[in-house]
């Protein structure tokens, strides 16, 4: 069972991502009327989501927000801008997130991220992201064996961040992606190899402090404005067909503000708003047999544009290309805030909510998180609670381990003084 359960699995992603069984299969909408789609689905598709997934514990217990949040050692996958600001001089992290636990094992999203200051101005940093799909055992039609394999895909990034003055920053960054979801398995004789593409980042963030005063007393107020536009990319193909899909270009704009309550107490809200920079699926004319009405090789539109666009117009066009109108680009927009509280810089408690529109894949979850500092590492968790429909996450714990350089070069250097005391 569990063998059926992963084949399934695997020929649904190959499904997906390369569009062999059909070129428009996850791309059709089919049917609907001059007033709109009625309330159905009408999801948005992209190969290589894994890019999308939160890597980082901080920002899943905070419902999955990152465009502006400060002194983020994982800034790389939200916004490269924001490294400047950092209070270390460099970091690295390890995350780590189990997929689809409750029902596979081996399923899990690995992420590494490493950052350091050129100087008080310029950051360099670079991420290795690795999403393993656990071992799988391709069978023919007549249920035979033909091998095990593993799928996987990764991304290999880097980027650059400098300030532009005291308070504005600018970043950019190069990111390398491949998926191999098949190994090279043959569907209808058509072989599904893996697919590579090139993308790139562009970034900004704005930090700013003042003061707020209440009831007499005056407060800190820390905040931060964020901007990004990540995975600029080449389409990507699984097969000699060419059937090329897009990658999942994304517009986030976030906000961030911190009250220093006194010198042990700090909380903070976040909230970001983001949208997929992909064309929307139009919907298709079809017969009285449900098939899709063709005219000279191409389907022929209802409602909507055609989504097989270049790269740049796809973006472009994914602001108003919904067959739905105005109304269903509104639906497109998915909404995230969180809220984090330290202790002394030293305990964290966080607390977050994501919605996406049910008509645009119904994702609305809870998500909870705790952080701890010590002085030269750090560990966060966090724990997610889906509300309308299972999620890959739900009920999971996600781990995050944080390795200060500065905190250990310091803490070699003060070794060393002890030492030379000591003699």
């Amino acid at each position: 069972m569990y063998k059926v359960n992963k084949s399934i699995l695997a020929l649904s992603l190959v499904t997906v991502f390369s569009g062999v069984i059909t070129p428009l299969a996850a791309q059709v909408t089919v049917g609907g009327s001059k007033t709109g789609l009625d309330g159905r689905q009408n999801t948005i598709t992209t190969a290589v989501p894994f890019l999308m997934i939160t890597p980082d514990s901080r920002a899943g217990g905070m419902g999955d927000v990152g465009a502006a949040t400060p002194n983020d050692p994982n800034a790389l996958h939200w916004n490269m801008a924001k490294f400047p600001f950092n209070d270390r001089p460099g970091a690295v992290t390890l995350n780590y997130t189990p997929w689809l636990k409750q029902l596979v094992p081996d399923i899990n999203l690995g992420y590494l991220s490493v950052y350091g200051k050129i100087n008080e101005q310029s950051v360099v940093a670079g991420s290795l992201r690795y999403f393993s799909l656990g071992q799988i055992n391709f069978t023919d039609q007549f249920g035979n064996s033909t091998g095990n394999y593993t799928p996987n895909e990764l991304a290999l990034d880097l980027g650059y961040a400098s300030k532009l003055s005291k308070n504005f920053s600018l970043g950019i960054a190069f990111r390398y992606i491949r998926s191999d979801l098949a190994g090279g398995f043959n569907q209808s004789q058509t072989p599904v190899g893996a697919g590579n593409s090139f993308a790139g980042d562009i970034t900004a963030y704005y930090q700013n402090k003042t003061k707020v005063k209440y009831e007499d007393k005056s407060y800190r107020l820390n905040y931060g404005f964020g901007a990004a536009i990540t995975n600029i990319g080449a389409k990507i193909s699984y097969t000699s067909q060419q059937y090329e899909n897009f990658i999942p270009i994304n517009l986030r704009l976030g906000t961030y503000g911190q009250i220093e309550i006194d010198q042990y107490n700090t909380i903070a809200l976040a909230a970001d708003i983001t949208k997929l920079l992909v064309p929307t699926n139009p919907v298709y004319q079809t017969d009285s047999a449900g098939r899709v009405v063709l005219s000279g090789g191409q389907p022929v539109i209802l409602e909507g544009m055609d989504p097989n666009v270049p790269v740049i117009q796809g973006m472009l066009q994914s602001f108003y290309d919904a067959p739905g109108g105005f109304k269903e680009e509104l639906r497109e927009i998915n909404y995230s805030m969180g809220m984090e509280y330290w202790y002394d810089k030293q305990f964290a408690i966080r607390a977050g909510y994501f919605h996406e529109s049910p008509t645009k894949g119904n994702r609305n979850y809870l998500t909870f998180g705790t952080g701890f500092k010590f002085s030269v590492f750090g560990l966060d968790l966090s724990y997610l609670v889906a509300l309308k429909q299972n999620h890959p996450l739900n009920n999971t714990l996600r781990f995050s381990f944080l390795f200060d350089f500065d905190a250990f070069a310091s803490q070699k250097e003060e070794k060393k003084k002890e030492d030379f005391i000591a003699e």
